[in-house]
């Protein structure tokens, strides 16, 4: 895409930035003045319809459910897993992985959320077009966490996983084909074709494991770059800002390098701060600081990682596995030991398992 041709930045990410520094605050002021109440509903106890599904409303059955699985009487922070594992058949465990949270708590949320919906008998039935806005939110969480645990497996080994990276770009694209005006729902479908396209990438011929850093561009999807960029380019004109599109910028940031085999760390780490301050997310700050140590060195990455409290994370490999890469840069090698320990033991890819073992061995010589 030559977006000098067209008048914008040659980085989409620029734009982002400057808007997210400018609406971060306000952004921040929204989201802590609490949700809005959800309105006074007449709730009958309808059961989802086949005949309620319009296909010139809602052109794919799966999604129509996932945006009656987002009832504004639902709990709010409850109705994205709920359309994982009701629309999308995921299980609580992987469910509670996406979101941080343990199994067993992840189950009785579920079991609450269900419990409420056939005590006060809300409604399941596919919104009106004019209602699918206020809903847009759970539907793009939703399909965010299924991408994501599909990209987990990257060698195609988990069947239930196997094609849910690309079920999700395809839910993603049929979102802003529904709401073309959605800038978030843009910023979603850039951000998943973006990292879809290191898809080949991400093993060598071996089948190893290649960490983002060692990748070789040449092998990224050219095409789908190109599709990521021009979306990304096409919620920028919408006018509005948030989490997803601030995250496919860093990915377009991180495509900087294919086009000038330069990193750009500066930008990585400008988007980053925008989206800790937009979202708080201990996962943010975690790459966060990767971004760091590349500007600053390990030592100003580390204090921030050590910085991080929240008990969550004792149970996510990445915290772990950059918290060992940081500890190891900087000397602290018994510690480092012990934290590639740790993520070695909570890692399921056997591939990413014995990249993390090569690491921690090279600690020790």
């Amino acid at each position: 895409m030559n977006w000098a041709a067209k008048g914008c930045p040659s980085l989409p990410e620029a734009w982002l930035l400057s808007a997210a520094k400018r609406k971060v605050v306000d952004m921040i002021r929204r989201q802590r003045s609490g949700e809005r109440a959800a309105p006074d509903l007449e709730l009958r106890g309808e059961e989802v319809d086949s005949a309620t599904f319009s296909s010139a409303d809602i052109p794919d059955h799966r999604l129509a459910l996932m945006f009656a699985c987002a009832h504004p009487a639902i709990e709010v922070g409850i109705r994205a897993p709920l359309i994982l594992q009701v629309v999308l058949g995921l299980d609580a465990n992987r469910i509670a992985s996406a979101f941080l949270t343990s199994p067993g708590a992840m189950g009785q949320r579920l079991w609450r959320a269900k419990n409420k919906i056939r005590q006060a008998g809300i409604p399941f039935r596919v919104p009106e077009r004019q209602e699918l806005a206020g809903r847009l939110d759970a539907v793009l969480d939703a399909i965010y966490a299924a991408f994501a645990e599909g990209w987990a497996d990257a060698g195609g080994t988990d069947v239930v996983r196997r094609e849910l990276a690309e079920e999700a770009i395809f839910l993603a694209r049929l979102v802003t084909e529904l709401i073309p005006n959605a800038a978030e729902a843009l910023g979603l479908l850039a951000l998943t074709l973006y990292v879809e396209a290191r898809h080949d990438a991400r093993r060598d011929e071996s089948g190893e494991y290649v960490p983002l850093t060692e990748q070789d561009p040449a092998r990224w999807n050219a095409p789908m770059i190109d599709e990521a960029e021009a979306t990304l380019f096409r919620a920028r004109g919408l006018g509005s800002i948030g989490r997803y599109q601030l995250e496919a910028a860093v990915q377009s940031a991180h495509v900087f390098r294919r086009r000038t085999a330069t990193p750009n760390w500066e930008a990585v780490a400008q988007l980053y701060d925008a989206l800790l301050a937009l979202s708080g997310s201990p996962i943010v700050a975690i790459n966060r600081a990767l971004a760091v140590a590349e500007l600053r060195g390990p030592d100003a990455a580390l204090e921030t990682i050590l910085r991080i409290e929240d008990a969550r994370l004792m149970e996510y490999q990445p915290y772990w596995a950059t918290r060992a890469e940081l500890l190891a840069r900087t000397g602290r090698r018994a510690e480092a030991h012990q934290a590639y320990e740790t993520a070695i033991g909570l890692e399921r890819d056997p591939a990413v398992r014995r990249f993390l073992q090569k690491r921690q061995r090279a600690v020790n010589t």
